[in-house]
C-alpha cells in the first residue's frame, strides 16, 4: 500500500493570516478570570462524569518507556515519549481487539509490534526520519535472523572491525548537536560508518540502528524535556547549574554491548530467533510524514482499532530532544527547521497552518473546535495575558490553538477510517500555562464526541502528573489528570 502525498505549499503566513485560521465566526462571551475558566472546566468534567473511570492496574510505567526497559527488544532503544507494549497488550486483551489497528503517531512502533505479536496487522504514520530506521530495523530482527547473521553481528562485536579502519565517513554536521562527542568518540563514530557500509543491506540496517540505540549515551548530552542537556565538559553549557551527567562510556564499550543485548535477546539455544520471545505475526506497514498529509490519504472504514498517543501540548521539540539521531541520519539544518513546521503544533516555534488548504473536508472540524467554550475562554485568557507581557514565550496561545485545531482535524480522520464500532485508544497529558489547567481530555472527547465518536471512558491513572517548578513557584501545585481516551465509532 503507497501513500501519494500532495505538495503542499511552504509560504510562511502573515501574523493576520494566521489569526484567521482560528478565529471563531461567531461571538463568544469570554471570562476574564482563572475562576471564570474553572466553572466551565468543571461544567465539561460534569458532562463527562460517568465516563471517568480510574484504572489502579495502569500505572505511569504503563503509559511511558519505563515499562519497556525490561522487555526484550523494546528496550533495545529508548524512546522516551513512547507508551508501553504491556498497555497496548492490555487494550488488545481488555477490549477483544481483532483485525488491523493504525498509530497515526508511531514514533518508534511500540503499538505496531505489540499489535504484530499478537497476530494483528498493523499501519504507522510517523513523521521523524530516525524513527522510520528504528521500525525497519526491528521488523529485520523481528522476522527472525539466520545462524550466519547472528555470526556476522558476533564477529562485529568481538572483533570490532571499525577500530582497525584507517577509513571514515564525516559524521554531518549540524549547529545544535556540534561538540556533542570527544574527539576520540567522533572519529570512532566516523570509522563505524565507513566499516558498516561493506556489510550486506540487512547487517548495515541492523548495525546502524545499534549505533542509534548508544548516541546518547557516549555524547555530552542528555535529552531533558524540551531540549538537549549539555555537560559541562562540551563546553556548551549555558549558565544555570553545571551539569555532569556522570560516566560517559567508550564508543567501543557501548557499542558493543549494545549488539550484545541484541543478539542475546533473539538468540535461543535451539536457533528458534524471534522478537521478544514471540515471533511476529501481523503484517506492520509505517508510512512517512506528517498524519495530517497521510491520514487524509488512508481509505475509509480500514481499521478496526486505533491506539496512538500524539505529542503531548507541553512545548518539547522532537527536532532538538532527538537532534543527534536526526544528524546521524544526514539531516540538514534546513531539513530539521522543515520537519519542526511539519509535527503537530506541540512547541512555540509552530507556525499556523492553513488547515483548510491542507484538506477542505476539515471545515466541520474546525467549526466544532471554534464552538468549544472553555477552549476558546482558555486561549482568550492566554492571548490577554501575552499582550500584558506577563507570558514566558509569546508563542504559547499559538502553539495551543494550533494543537486543538490540528488534533481535531486528526480525530476526524480517525473516525473516517475506522470500521463501524471501531474503538480508538489515546494517552494524553493535560497540561497547565498562565496559571489555567487545560483539561486536554475533556476538551478533546467533547469535540471527538460532537464528531460522532461514542464516549466511551475516559481511563484515569491513579496518579496525577505535577506541575513545572515554575509554575508551582507562582501559581501554586495542582495535580493534572494523566488519561487514556477511549472512544467508539458508531
Amino acid at each position: 500500500m503507497t501513500t501519494k502525498l500532495k505538495a503542499k505549499s511552504k509560504r510562511p503566513l502573515k501574523i493576520k493570516e494566521e489569526l484567521a485560521l482560528y478565529t471563531p465566526n461567531f461571538s463568544l462571551k469570554q471570562p476574564d478570570t482563572i475562576q471564570e475558566i474553572n466553572n466551565l472546566d468543571s461544567n465539561l468534567s460534569q458532562h463527562f462524569h460517568s465516563k471517568f473511570l480510574s484504572q489502579s492496574v495502569l500505572t505511569r510505567q504503563h503509559v511511558s518507556f519505563q515499562a519497556n526497559k525490561t522487555r526484550p527488544a523494546y528496550r533495545w532503544y529508548k524512546f522516551k515519549e513512547a507508551f508501553s507494549a504491556s498497555l497496548v497488550e492490555y487494550l488488545l486483551s481488555k477490549y477483544h481487539i481483532s483485525g488491523k489497528i493504525l498509530d497515526p503517531f508511531a514514533g518508534s512502533g511500540t503499538a505496531l509490534f505489540a499489535a504484530s505479536q499478537s497476530g494483528l496487522d498493523a499501519d504507522g504514520i510517523e513523521l521523524l526520519p530516525f524513527c522510520h530506521r528504528i521500525i525497519s530495523a526491528k521488523r529485520y530482527l523481528g522476522n527472525g535472523l539466520t545462524s550466519k547473521d547472528i555470526a556476522i553481528l558476533k564477529r562485529w562485536s568481538d572483533e570490532k572491525p571499525w577500530a582497525k579502519s584507517a577509513k571514515t565517513i564525516p559524521l554531518n554536521k549540524i549547529k545544535i548537536t556540534d561538540g556533542a562527542y570527544s574527539p576520540n568518540t567522533l572519529n570512532a563514530i566516523e570509522q563505524y560508518l565507513a566499516s558498516i557500509s561493506k556489510e550486506e543491506p540487512k547487517i548495515q540496517i541492523i548495525l546502524q540502528f545499534a549505533l542509534l540505540c548508544v548516541l546518547e549515551s557516549i555524547s555530552y548530552t542528555r535529552k531533558d524535556g524540551q531540549c538537549l542537556r549539555w555537560d559541562i565538559r562540551s563546553g556548551r553549557q549555558l549558565g544555570g547549574k553545571a551539569f555532569n551527567k556522570g560516566n560517559i562510556p567508550t564508543f567501543t564499550q557501548a557499542t558493543s554491548s549494545k549488539i550484545n543485548e541484541i543478539i542475546n535477546d533473539i538468540y535461543e539455544r535451539n536457533l528458534s530467533l524471534s522478537f521478544d520471545k514471540k515471533p511476529l505475526q501481523g503484517n506492520i506497514n509505517h508510512f512517512k510524514g506528517s498524519c495530517l498529509n497521510v491520514l487524509p490519504e488512508l481509505p475509509k472504514n480500514t481499521y478496526n482499532a486505533i491506539i496512538t498517543s500524539p505529542p503531548y501540548c507541553n512545548r518539547y521539540d522532537y527536532t532538538r530532544t532527538y537532534a543527534l539521531e536526526l544528524a546521524m541520519l544526514g539531516t540538514t539544518e534546513d531539513e530539521i527547521r522543515d520537519l519542526r513546521q511539519q509535527m503537530l503544533s506541540c512547541t512555540v516555534e509552530n507556525r499556523a497552518k492553513d488547515l483548510l488548504h491542507i484538506n477542505p473536508k476539515w471545515a466541520q472540524a474546525m467549526e466544532i473546535t471554534d464552538r468549544q467554550e472553555l477552549l476558546q475562554s482558555i486561549l482568550k485568557y492566554l492571548d490577554d495575558q501575552k499582550n500584558m507581557g506577563v507570558l514566558n514565550n509569546s508563542g504559547i496561545p499559538r502553539m495551543i490553538r494550533g494543537y486543538f485545531y490540528e488534533m481535531a482535524c486528526v480525530i476526524s480522520e480517525c473516525l473516517r477510517v475506522l470500521k463501524p464500532n471501531g474503538l480508538m485508544f489515546m494517552v494524553n497529558d493535560n497540561v497547565r500555562y498562565a496559571g489555567v489547567s487545560i483539561s486536554v481530555d475533556t476538551i478533546l472527547s467533547k469535540i471527538a464526541e460532537e464528531l460522532g465518536f461514542r464516549i466511551e471512558n475516559i481511563l484515569v491513572l491513579p496518579n496525577g502528573k505535577g506541575n513545572s517548578s515554575q509554575q508551582m513557584g507562582k501559581h501554586g501545585r495542582v495535580s493534572l489528570r494523566k488519561c487514556i481516551y477511549v472512544w467508539r465509532k458508531a
